[in-house]
C-alpha cells in the first residue's frame, strides 16, 4: 500500500476535502469490477463517470469522498497499492483551480488575475481561488479551469492567501452565443394594439427587466435548466412581441446561464422552446 498517498487522502478528508486515488497518468481508478476498463460507459480514461449501476459513483471526480471508511475500505485497497498521486474535487468545497501549464501561462496569469494561493506543478502552477464555477479545458493556451465536476491533483497546500474567484476567470468559460436571432423581430411582430409608442423602448424599463432576469439566473441554486427556461419565458412574455429585444440582450441572458453551467445547446433549446410556447 502506498502509505504517503493514503495518508494524504485521509488528511484531506479530515479537513472536509473530497479526495480520491490516481493511477499513473493522472487517471482515476475504476473502483469496482463493473466499471473497470471503462465498462460502464464513462468518457475515455475514466475521467468522467458513466451511467454505472453501482450503489454510488465509484470513479472519476464523483468518487472523491471525505468518508475515511471508504478511503480505507476494500473498494480502494488495491487502488492505494498502485496509486501514483492523490486528487481532490475543488468544486466540492467551493474552490476553483486555475491550472497553468507552462511559464507563458503563468506570466499571463500574473498580468491578468489577482494574487492568490499558488501551488507549483511539474511544468507550471495551480492558482486556487475561493468560489466554484463550471470547469473547462484549454480556455486559452496552457490554461485549464478545474472546479465543478472535475478533479485536480493534490500537490500540497501551497503558499499565499487564498482570494475570491475573480470575474475574469468566470468569463473565460462563457462562450459566444450562436448566431441565433429569434428576438430581433421588430419588422414582423407588431407593436401593441393602438399604435402607441412601445413602453419597452424606454431604456431604463428594458434594462431593469434584463438585469432582473440575469439576477434570477445567477441566484438559481438548483434546477438551473428549468430556472433558465422560466426566465427566458418571462422575458419573452414581457418583451418578445414588441421588437425591443436585441441580440445583445439575448447574449447577456445566455452568458448568465452559461456562467451557471448551462451549455450553449441547452440555452438555445430553452430559448426556442419559450418562443414556441408563446407562439413567437
Amino acid at each position: 500500500m502506498n502509505a504517503p498517498h493514503l495518508t494524504a487522502a485521509l488528511d484531506l478528508a479530515s479537513r472536509s476535502v473530497p479526495a480520491l486515488p490516481l493511477r499513473a497518468g493522472k487517471v482515476p481508478f475504476g473502483n469496482c469490477s463493473a466499471c473497470r476498463d471503462n465498462a460502464c460507459g464513462g468518457r475515455p480514461n475514466m475521467k468522467t463517470p458513466g451511467p454505472c449501476a453501482c450503489p454510488r459513483p465509484c470513479h472519476a471526480w464523483a468518487a472523491a469522498t471525505t468518508d475515511p471508511s471508504i478511503i480505507t475500505g476494500p473498494a480502494w485497497s488495491t487502488a492505494w497499492k498502485q496509486a501514483a498521486a492523490v486528487a481532490y474535487h475543488p468544486g466540492g468545497i467551493g474552490l476553483t483551480v486555475v491550472d497553468l501549464d507552462h511559464a507563458d501561462a503563468v506570466a499571463w496569469a500574473r498580468r491578468t488575475f489577482p494574487a492568490t494561493r499558488t501551488v507549483p506543478t511539474t511544468r507550471g502552477e495551480h492558482w486556487i481561488y475561493r468560489g466554484a464555477m463550471p470547469s473547462a479545458n484549454a480556455v486559452r493556451p496552457g490554461v485549464d479551469i478545474k472546479s465543478t465536476m472535475v478533479y485536480a491533483r493534490w500537490l500540497g497546500p501551497g503558499t499565499g492567501t487564498m482570494t475570491t474567484l475573480p470575474d475574469v476567470a468566470r468569463a473565460l468559460v462563457v462562450k459566444e452565443p450562436a448566431p441565433v436571432r429569434p428576438a430581433s423581430r421588430s419588422g414582423t411582430v407588431p407593436v401593441p394594439v393602438g399604435g402607441g409608442e412601445c413602453p419597452h423602448r424606454m431604456p431604463a424599463y428594458l434594462e431593469r427587466g434584463i438585469a432582473m432576469a440575469e439576477q434570477r439566473i445567477t441566484q438559481a441554486t438548483n434546477g438551473v435548466h428549468a430556472a433558465v427556461y422560466r426566465v427566458f419565458l418571462a422575458v419573452l412574455s414581457a418583451h418578445g412581441r414588441c421588437g425591443c429585444l436585441t441580440d445583445t440582450h439575448m447574449a447577456r441572458l445566455f452568458a448568465a446561464a452559461q456562467a451557471k453551467g448551462e451549455s450553449l445547446r441547452h440555452c438555445t433549446d430553452a430559448w426556442t422552446n419559450a418562443l414556441t410556447r408563446l407562439g413567437l
